[in-house]
C-alpha cells in the first residue's frame, strides 16, 4: 500500500511540472522570482518531449508501482483520470515533437504578454 502511494504522489508531481511547464509563465507574471525556475522547467520539458527521452518521474513512478506489485494502470481515480493526460495512447514521435514545439510557442506567447504589460504605463 505505501508504494503504491508513492506512485501516485510521484504521478501527481509528474502532472504538477507539466502544468508548470506549460503555464509557469502566469506564475512569472505575477511574481518576477518564478523566472530562473520556470525557464529551466520549461527547458527540460522542451528538451524531453525533443529528444524522445523517458523522464525521471515516469521511471520513478513505475519503480513504486512495481513494487506495490502493480503491472499495470488499472484501477483508481489516479490512474482512470490522470494517466491519460500524461501518458496519451498513440504517442507518436511526430506528437512528442509536436508537444515539445507547443509548449515552446505557448510560453514564448505568454512571455511576450509578460514583457509587453512591464512596458505598460500603469
Amino acid at each position: 500500500m505505501p508504494y503504491r502511494l508513492l506512485a501516485d504522489a510521484v504521478l501527481l508531481l509528474h502532472l504538477g511540472f507539466i502544468l508548470f511547464v506549460v503555464f509557469g509563465a502566469l506564475l512569472v507574471a505575477k511574481r518576477r522570482r518564478w523566472l530562473p525556475a520556470h525557464l529551466a522547467a520549461a527547458s527540460w520539458g522542451f528538451l524531453v518531449e525533443a529528444s524522445g527521452a523517458v523522464c525521471p518521474l515516469t521511471w520513478a513512478e513505475l519503480y513504486f508501482r512495481r513494487l506495490a506489485g502493480q503491472a499495470g494502470y488499472e484501477g483508481g481515480f489516479v490512474d482512470h483520470y490522470l494517466l491519460p493526460l500524461i501518458y496519451p495512447a498513440g504517442l507518436t514521435r511526430e506528437l512528442q515533437i509536436g508537444l515539445g514545439v507547443g509548449v515552446l510557442a505557448i510560453n514564448a506567447l505568454l512571455y511576450a504578454w509578460i514583457r509587453r504589460r512591464g512596458r505598460a504605463p500603469g
